[in-house]
């Protein structure tokens, strides 16, 4: 057996991230990341294996899923249909998987947590990131133990975030 070698480098998920918003400003699906991937692009220590989408479930919007699931070369799931209004895209080739949600707890309306969210540039697209404080609470509100463990980090995250200067050149705040 090998000795074990200590990991020095970091995972870095921009190049899948940056894939999917390629595919998202292509069809024009507006589409709101959320969760830990959110809060990571803001600064908080936390990881995610998948990314998370708030989206309006219309008609029009299910066909770009559609287009953005073929793009991709991924398949869309429904795995807790009828019980959820979520929807999964998957890739097996490298486990890509991106959901899209149409309600999260904690938050009242898409058109509110799009107007508070900023946009990120990441591996040359255009992403929307929920805020922190609409991250937060929608952690809060759906009360899953995984939630509840990051929500000190998160906390810590957004205290850190409004104590300084915003200075990050690629960000501005969504004009929608």
């Amino acid at each position: 057996m090998q000795k074990a070698r200590r990991y020095t480098g970091r995972v870095d998920a921009t190049p899948l991230l940056g894939e999917v918003a390629r595919r998202l400003n292509d069809v024009h699906l507006e589409a709101v990341l959320i969760g830990n991937a959110g809060a990571a692009l803001q600064g908080a220590p936390v990881t995610t294996v998948g990314f998370d989408f708030l989206f309006r479930k219309t008609a029009r919007n299910l066909f770009k899923l559609k287009q953005v699931a073929d793009a991709l070369r991924a398949t869309i799931l429904r795995p807790y249909y009828p019980a959820s209004d979520l929807y999964r895209i998957v890739r097996d080739d490298d486990g890509l998987q991106v959901d899209f949600m149409s309600t999260i707890h904690g938050v009242r309306s898409f058109a509110g947590v799009r107007d508070r969210s900023m946009r990120i540039e990441i591996g040359g697209a255009p992403v929307l990131v929920a805020s922190l404080s609409d991250i937060i609470a929608s952690k809060r509100a759906a009360r899953r133990p995984r939630d509840l463990a990051v929500l000190d980090i998160l906390e810590a995250a957004r205290a850190a975030q409004t104590s300084k200067p915003a200075k990050h050149p690629r960000r501005s705040r969504a004009r929608e």
